[in-house]
């Protein structure tokens, strides 16, 4: 190659690279520029791409079912003994995620989403309680084919759970409760707000979401206020739902719900609560073992670092747990 014919390839390199670099920085902007639109007019694709994205990661699949005219959407994965895990009030399936992450390799998972939550068809208020809950949860299970299951229940999924499990002891084969509605507990200043009226689940606004993260998690997660938006828009479309069925969670006899059951529950029972947990506080735990009196085991744990939601903010810590109690009884 001559001197000549050499000098006349660099630039030609050199132009080709500029013209890559313009192109990976036009397309980069173009991508900044997309994002942007999306975060700013559509947050919620955002929102759903995240939980697809998790729910991929966790080798589960959505799947729905009509159950006497009520669509059901849940989660479903993994190989061994079935697990039900039921969210708690205001919640959804979504809210498992974090700690199915680590129950998907040793159980088969079904998640749902209570009817009145999530993806599942609005329902009555009469039927968004706790023991409608318990028995739309009865016709989810028959329609599934499900024999023989573990159940584990977050707040009012655990009263529900609970609930559950009393009527149909000879299906479940173990009960978890964790940081559960339906046990009495010394009355704390979220107690006293619910009996005043309040309803701290029922937000419309951003502050009142920030409010109840503060309350419902010792370490917040701090999230861009169009996200935001999107839990206030979707609680805003369910709000006479949530009013109404705090309404009735408020009433002693549901408060309490649990009590009457205890002595009824054969089966090995956990309890596993936040130490933190400012919303149900661990002295119900108090309550949930004196009441067990002919429960095959009785497990108590309490974990540090984490508020009211264990399963999102220790969710490493609570599958441990959940995966002892199951797989290891009476270890």
């Amino acid at each position: 190659m001559t001197p000549s014919t050499t000098s006349s390839v660099r630039p030609s390199l050199k132009v080709l690279l500029l013209r890559r670099l313009r192109m990976l920085i036009l397309l980069a902007s173009l991508l900044l520029a997309v994002g942007a639109g999306v975060y700013q007019f559509a947050p919620s694709w955002l929102v759903r791409g995240w939980v697809t994205w998790q729910v991929w990661q966790n080798h589960l699949q959505v799947r729905s079912i009509k159950v006497a005219g009520v669509r059901w959407v849940y989660y479903e994965g993994g190989q061994g003994p079935t697990l039900i895990l039921l969210h708690g009030f205001g919640g959804s399936a979504m809210d498992w995620l974090p700690t199915a992450k680590y129950l998907v390799g040793n159980f088969h998972l079904l998640i749902p989403d209570l009817p009145g939550y999530g993806q599942s068809s609005p329902v009555p208020i009469a039927q968004g309680g706790i023991h409608g809950e318990a028995q739309a949860l009865a016709g989810f299970v028959r329609a599934l084919h499900v024999k023989h299951f573990g159940l584990v229940g977050h707040s009012m999924g655990g009263a529900i759970a609970g609930v559950y499990a009393a009527k149909h002891p000879d299906q479940v084969f173990g009960l978890a409760l964790l940081d559960s509605a339906g046990l009495p507990f010394k009355l704390n200043a979220f107690a006293r707000g619910v009996l005043a009226g309040k309803n701290p689940f029922a937000y419309t606004s951003r502050a009142e979401f920030r409010h109840l993260l503060t309350l419902v998690f010792l370490h917040p997660p701090q999230l861009p206020g169009r996200i935001e938006d999107v839990f206030v828009n979707r609680n805003r479309s369910r709000h006479a739902f949530m009013l109404g069925v705090l309404e009735q969670l408020r009433k002693p006899a549901n408060a309490t719900a649990l009590v009457p059951l205890l002595p009824r529950l054969r089966m090995p029972v956990l309890g596993l609560w936040c130490r933190q947990d400012r919303v149900i506080p661990p002295d119900a735990m108090q309550a949930l073992r004196r009441g067990l009196q002919q429960a095959t085991q009785i497990d108590m744990t309490l974990l540090n670092g984490c508020g009211h939601m264990s399963i999102i903010e220790k969710p490493h810590e609570t599958a441990q747990a959940i995966t002892r109690f199951f797989i290891l009884p009476g270890g």
